[in-house]
């Protein structure tokens, strides 16, 4: 047996331990910042501007509440916006033509480019209006438009008792130093009607011509009319006279001619006799006798025919020449449309003929006609467009287009951004 030693197997003391759980902090590390959040890359301004013309020009004509609202988006696309919008200007108060002035003020250098976005400009002097627009202010708007285009102006009543022209010498001072527009559109509706040939007498480069209201009086015309027209348009209330006519377009043939009313017989003949060799576009408000389909015979070179009413002759669709490009016409539930049908058969695109659009003014249940489906489906096989207007007011403005010389491959004419950059250069 061993022997076992009794201290061997004795317990130890115990032994005080302290134990701490606090840990010291770890070594500072130098905090990195955070990246910034990248911001979207931004379009050009002049990818933009393209957007914003494309957008406001849809229909050849400026939406003024777009390009308004594009205007408060941010001050990159505002001054952009606003020469859009001051693209097309109505002065119709003596209110707005300050407040036009105020913002075309040549001291300032963004006034400047404002006024110089000016291509057409609208205004309506009414004396019998209490806050009427003067002629001497409208002349002032003028003049400050550098890069006008196209002037459309109404004139009512008369500014005082005895008769007098509408400019005075100060006024017609400040037309002479102003633009050398080219498109004039006048309805005189004053009681002596002799803003026509002063106006024409300081713009002799008007090529565009439209007038309407009370027939000009033949001794208030100056001997001879400088200049040349190649587009007339006429909506007076009686018909003018030979002289008038003859005053107005010795100085080259017409190449558009549009008569809003029912000319006596005698003055379409002499007309057509003047004109109807360089005639490319003709407007009638009817086709229902004998003489207006000798008319439409006499334009051999004829490119559009637009009649509006929809009793038509069907002899007229025989007489139209190979050119012919557009035709439009007014449509109800009785119009001979067989013979049109035939026409665009025979002279479609498709078919190797030059026609190109038919346009078609449907009233009093005209799309229900009995050959109305017939017309789409040759329009389709003939690569012919077909546009069918129910407004009468958009089928006399977007058919008449935008006021400048067309050539044979214009038509049919439209309102669009080509031509208002034509304008604007």
């Amino acid at each position: 047996m061993g022997f076992f030693a009794p201290s061997l197997f004795a317990a130890a003391p115990p032994v005080p331990c302290q134990l701490s759980f606090r840990l010291p902090p770890p070594a500072a590390r130098p905090a990195r910042p955070l990246p910034a959040p990248r911001a979207p890359p931004a379009l050009p301004l002049e990818l933009v501007v393209c957007i914003m013309e494309h957008a406001a020009f849809a229909d050849g004509t400026a939406d003024a509440a777009l390009l308004g609202a594009c205007a408060l988006v941010c001050r990159a696309w505002a001054l952009a916006a606003q020469k859009l919008l001051f693209t097309s200007v109505a002065l119709r108060s003596r209110r707005a033509c300050s407040a036009f002035l105020a913002a075309t003020d040549p001291a300032s250098p963004r006034a400047r480019i404002l006024a110089a976005s000016v291509v057409c400009l609208r205004a309506v002097v009414d004396h019998n209006q209490p806050d009427a627009l003067t002629p001497h202010a409208l002349a002032r708007a003028v003049a400050r438009c550098p890069h006008l285009y196209d002037l459309a102006l109404a004139l009512y009543g008369r500014a005082c008792p005895h008769a007098a022209p509408p400019f005075d010498d100060a006024a017609l001072a400040l037309l002479r130093g102003g633009p050398r527009i080219s498109s004039l559109a006048l309805a005189d509706w004053s009681a002596d009607a002799h803003a026509l040939p002063q106006l024409l007498a300081v713009w002799p480069s008007v090529h565009a011509l439209s007038l309407a209201g009370t027939t000009p009086p033949v001794p208030c015309l100056p001997l001879p009319f400088p200049g040349a027209l190649a587009q007339l348009r006429l909506n007076f209330q009686s018909p003018p006279s030979p002289q008038l006519l003859h005053w107005l377009t010795r100085g080259a043939p017409l190449r558009v001619l549009e008569l809003d009313r029912e000319p006596p017989a005698a003055l379409l003949q002499a007309l057509v006799d003047a004109h109807a060799p360089a005639l490319r576009a003709l407007a009638l408000p009817a086709c229902t006798l004998p003489e207006h389909v000798r008319a439409v015979r006499a334009c051999v070179r004829l490119c559009e025919l637009r009649i509006e009413n929809p009793c038509v002759l069907p002899q007229v669709w025989r007489a139209l020449p190979p050119a012919v490009r557009h035709v439009a016409l007014g449509v109800d539930m009785n119009t001979l449309l067989q013979p049109l049908v035939d026409l665009v058969r025979a002279r479609g695109e498709g078919g190797g003929g030059a026609l190109r659009a038919v346009t078609v003014l449907a009233v009093n249940g005209g799309e229900r006609h009995a050959l109305f489906d017939v017309l789409r489906m040759v329009c389709a096989f003939g690569g012919v467009r077909l546009r069918v207007v129910r407004d009468v007011r958009v089928f006399r403005e977007q058919l008449r287009g935008d006021p400048i010389p067309p050539s044979d491959d214009d038509f049919p004419r439209e309102r669009s951004l080509r031509n208002m950059y034509t304008m604007r250069a």
